[in-house]
């Protein structure tokens, strides 16, 4: 019987398109290293170019990806990509940087205040302010530790 909800799984999947999950995982491997590895060829070239040492060398390269990430989401060209990669494409900075453009640009035609900027930091405000609790919340668990030992 075609409508049992009892052997309603059973009887769907003749009709599901199989999932190629080594497949997605190997696509989201490779692009996924490639974006960092693009962070450290970045990262290689502001310690040799400009003679950063590799801690200096951090906050600019950082800087670079997300400018990078905002600008192919700008163009479109970030969501081809991540159609293809999946979560690949969710390295951490370049992830972010994609998520916040793309909201910025969904709700642009509202304008510059209440469309861009609104929507602009209601995703990155949440992150912020974790990151912000998770570092203070840390740095109080490390003042304990230096004073006990």
């Amino acid at each position: 019987m075609l409508n049992d909800p009892k052997n309603y799984k059973e009887n769907v999947k003749a009709y599901q398109p199989k999932v190629p999950y080594f497949m997605n995982c190997f696509k989201a491997f490779l692009v996924g290293g490639f974006i960092c590895l693009i962070g450290q060829g970045v990262q290689t070239f502001y310690m040799h170019v400009f003679h950063f040492s590799k801690q200096a060398a951090g906050n600019p390269t950082v800087a670079t990806l997300i400018l990078a990430s905002a600008l192919l989401t700008g163009f479109g060209i970030y969501d081809k990509i991540a159609n293809f990669a999946g979560a690949g494409t969710i390295v951490p900075v370049t992830g972010f940087a994609n998520s916040i453009t793309s909201s910025a640009l969904e709700h642009k035609n509202e304008g510059i205040v209440l469309g861009i900027a609104t929507n602009l930091f209601q995703l990155a405000g949440e992150v912020i302010v974790f990151g912000v609790v998770s570092a203070a919340v840390l740095g109080i668990i490390r003042l304990f530790i230096e004073h006990l030992f």
